[in-house]
């Protein structure tokens, strides 16, 4: 079998009794027709009156949509039309419907890139903002459960209807994305974001689980307390087909997308490995090691303490990230690492927690274009290909080992059942 890495695929030489299972994404049908499905939905949405009813209910007339930023591909070009068609049949006008951009703690997004999103039409038609964490003007809504003072974009008090737009995958210490998460970390400050994540390093702070979830149950409250009227999300293959449009009530909606999502992204597995071979899944999942380390993550979750994971992802980009960079080039142990975002949370920092995280439980190999002391510096094993892994492999566990492959290491989620 072939595995992605960069733009081209390598071959793994393993025999299939070697291989306890493949772990790929479940294959579901693409929606034969998504913008008719969300015009239903817009008409009959999930666990609230319809769109147009909402809006009259609340004589609202200045409507903001939540979108999300370039490095999280959403096919706006189906979400986007039957929306505002819906909108501008209401009688609302173009000048008085906004998007912001959820840009999180991320950059702005550029006038080309939002352009590349949005298409030329809906780009010149509209007002488009990117919100800004560190924007002087953030508006206080008062403290959550946990204390935590909640900071948003200065333009919600000016906003009778908000719509939250996204997709659903699962995320490593959120459980999922989606829904809540266009409001935070979306539209919200750098402290609430932070102060926010860095709960992900609670044991329920993981990757497809909501149950006590500190991160997730922020976030909820959150997207409450702003007062999020409608929301929009998708779920979508790995190669960014809609499989499911789910519309309506904020948490009702975004449930139902999250049992689908369940269905396609979550590998369940009766028993841990002493071996997992994961790609990132290619270019550009593996284009920086900021990147790549989710499949590191979800590769985590198959294998057994003290196991060997052996990960191919190119990173021509290098770590990706600044304080990541910083991070792992001023550490001498693992343990560094977790006392530093211990004593104060730093993002860019949490990515480096997540890798200390992972080297103290287990053995990783690290296929890369990286230069041998840069994956040192990461606590991992540099090799030049898979022949060379699969070879220490059988030397250390013989040559009856046992091994998960993870053709698509970022997204697939092994899960013990």
């Amino acid at each position: 079998m072939k595995l992605r890495y960069g733009k081209e695929e390598v071959q793994l030489p393993i025999q299939d009794e070697n291989i306890i299972k493949i772990l790929n994404l479940k294959k579901q049908k693409a929606l034969l027709n998504p913008e008719n499905r969300l015009k239903n939905l817009l008409k009959n949405p999930i666990g609230c009156a319809s769109l147009r009813e909402l809006i009259f209910q609340k004589k609202a007339s200045k409507i903001l949509i939540i979108v999300n930023d370039i490095t999280r591909p959403t096919p706006y070009e189906v979400i986007l039309p039957p929306l505002l068609g819906e909108l501008h049949e209401m009688g609302i006008k173009k000048e008085n419907i906004i998007f912001i951009i959820a840009t999180g703690i991320h950059r702005s997004n550029s006038q080309e890139e939002i352009k590349e999103m949005f298409g030329e039409n809906i780009f010149s038609a509209y007002k488009f903002i990117n919100h800004d964490c560190n924007d002087l003007n953030l508006k206080d809504l008062g403290r959550l459960k946990s204390g935590n003072k909640l900071w948003v974009n200065p333009i919600i008090p000016d906003i009778d209807f908000i719509i939250t737009t996204g997709v659903i995958v699962p995320h490593y210490f959120a459980g999922f994305s989606g829904g809540r998460k266009s409001i935070l970390p979306g539209i919200c400050g750098r402290k609430t974001i932070e102060a926010n994540h860095a709960k992900m390093v609670y044991p329920d702070s993981r990757a497809g689980n909501l149950k006590g979830n500190p991160v997730h149950q922020e976030m909820q409250e959150a997207a409450e307390k702003v007062g999020v009227d409608f929301n929009i999300n998708v779920v979508t293959d790995e190669n960014h087909q809609i499989v499911e449009i789910v519309a309506g009530e904020l948490l009702t909606s975004w449930q139902q997308g999250v049992k689908i999502c369940k269905q396609i992204y979550i590998c369940p597995i009766e028993k841990k490995a002493d071996v997992v071979i994961a790609s990132a899944g290619g270019y550009p999942k593996d284009i920086n090691v900021y990147q790549a380390q989710k499949a590191l993550e979800n590769a985590c979750h198959a294998v057994k303490l003290g196991g060997t994971i052996i990960l191919l992802a190119e990173c021509l980009e290098g770590y990706g990230e600044a304080t990541f960079e910083n991070w792992i080039e001023e550490a001498n142990s693992p343990d560094d690492i977790i006392k530093r975002l211990n004593k104060k949370f730093t993002l860019g920092g949490h990515k480096a927690y997540g890798v200390a995280k992972i080297v103290k439980e287990v053995e990783v190999i690290f296929i890369s274009s990286l230069a041998p002391e840069k994956v040192h510096k990461l606590f991992f094993i540099p090799m030049e290909n898979v022949s060379q892994a699969l070879n220490y492999i059988k030397d250390k566990y013989g040559k009856n080992f046992h091994a998960y492959i993870l053709p698509s290491g970022n997204t697939a989620l092994p899960q013990l059942i």
